[in-house]
């Protein structure tokens, strides 16, 4: 059978300070009223269905998921003890499908993307679906066009042809420097895609790799996997998953499956619009423009000769007003507001830091 597995473990730092422990990023209704959790669950309607879709996410969020999406079953959350990156996050979910499905298809995904059409990304997804079905040793990936010269993404390096639109992944490049990207970008669709975080595989073929590329983590998920439906579970759960090495999926499985002749890496371009909202300039794409190019983001806003400037707030009844501003980032929270320039968003994660270092918990 076909699953689904949504990845939602993360602290959204850069989106602070909306983004907090007890809510993190993928939990936040800022997206027309829904959370980026809720939009990729309803991604999957028509594709797989209810029962066979996962959640994987920190143990300490598995009321407020229940509660924030419609139609998730409790029994198919997967709860991480402490985050352990995707490797762990995913290798998890493979363990206890494949335990109670040895043929189980699994197609993984994150919980941070705003991607459009829905109609069209199924059926990208259902041609990945079909060829790990095809194909017992293939990893299947999804790329994405790149339109900047990008040194947050990783790269796939496309080789010949698998059929009408995949092709084999002959390596890939993780987060290049700037002049390397933009010799990625001047090559070509046809050359480089963006890594999208997104894949489908069996999951036996994953748990394989594992065993040969990442055999300590194998071990210790594969003995959750079997716990999983014992009453042992929580106890092996605890012990073992902090444990297990902090590792991205990329790093420990995508990159040597890339050079193993026992294993194809195939990518399967997606065309479509795709927005990686881990920021709050990525945000601002999401939101309705005024006439000066002001991004408003929820709340009252009064904007007086400002432009270009993102401006947001939890509470629909705070007002903001402002006054000759330009090109900054104002997000209000009953407990915290941020102002800053659009260009030193980055320097959000550090301010993050600082927060917690000078108030604790408090503000985090």
């Amino acid at each position: 059978m076909n699953y689904a597995l949504i990845m939602a473990g993360g602290s959204g730092t850069r989106l602070w300070p909306m983004s907090r422990s007890a809510l993190p990023k993928q939990l936040i209704p800022f997206i027309g009223g829904k959370s980026l959790l809720q939009l990729a669950f309803e991604r999957l309607d028509g594709l797989v269905p209810v029962e066979q879709r996962y959640i994987c996410a920190g143990l300490q969020h598995e009321e407020a998921i229940c509660a924030a999406v419609p139609g998730f079953l409790r029994e198919r959350f997967l709860g991480e003890p402490t985050g352990r990156d995707t490797l762990n996050a995913i290798g998890l979910g493979a363990a206890v499908i494949g335990q109670s499905d040895p043929e189980a298809v699994i197609a993984v995904f994150t919980a941070d993307h705003i991607i459009e059409p829905p109609g069209r990304f199924r059926e990208i997804v259902a041609h990945g679906f079909r060829l790990a079905e095809r194909h017992a040793n293939m990893l299947v990936t999804f790329g994405i066009t790149p339109t900047t010269a990008a040194t947050s993404y990783g790269y796939l390096q496309l080789g010949s042809p698998i059929d009408e639109s995949a092709r084999v992944v002959q390596q890939f490049k993780e987060k290049p420097d700037l002049a390397t990207a933009r010799t990625y970008l001047d090559a070509g669709a046809e050359c480089y895609l963006w890594n999208s975080g997104m894949f489908v595989w069996r999951a036996a073929t994953l748990l394989d790799c594992l065993r040969r590329y990442a055999p300590e983590n194998s071990a210790g998920l594969e003995k959750i996997g079997r716990a999983w439906s014992t009453p042992q579970k929580d106890n092996v759960l605890a012990s073992v998953f902090p444990t297990l090495k902090k590792i991205s999926v990329d790093f420990a499985v995508m990159e040597p499956a890339s050079r193993d002749p026992l294993v194809q890496v195939a990518a399967v371009p997606m065309p479509l619009h795709w927005l990686d909202v881990g920021s709050w300039p990525a945000f601002g794409e999401t939101c309705a423009h005024d006439g000066q190019d002001n991004a408003i983001g929820g709340g009252r806003v009064l904007a007086l000769k400002t432009r270009g400037t993102l401006i947001a707030s939890s509470d629909a009844r705070h007002l903001i007003t402002t006054i000759g501003c330009e090109d900054l980032i104002i997000i209000h929270t009953p407990d915290a507001t941020l102002v800053c320039r659009k260009d030193q968003a980055e320097a959000i994660k550090e301010l993050h830091r600082l927060v917690g270092e000078r108030f604790g918990k408090e503000f985090l």
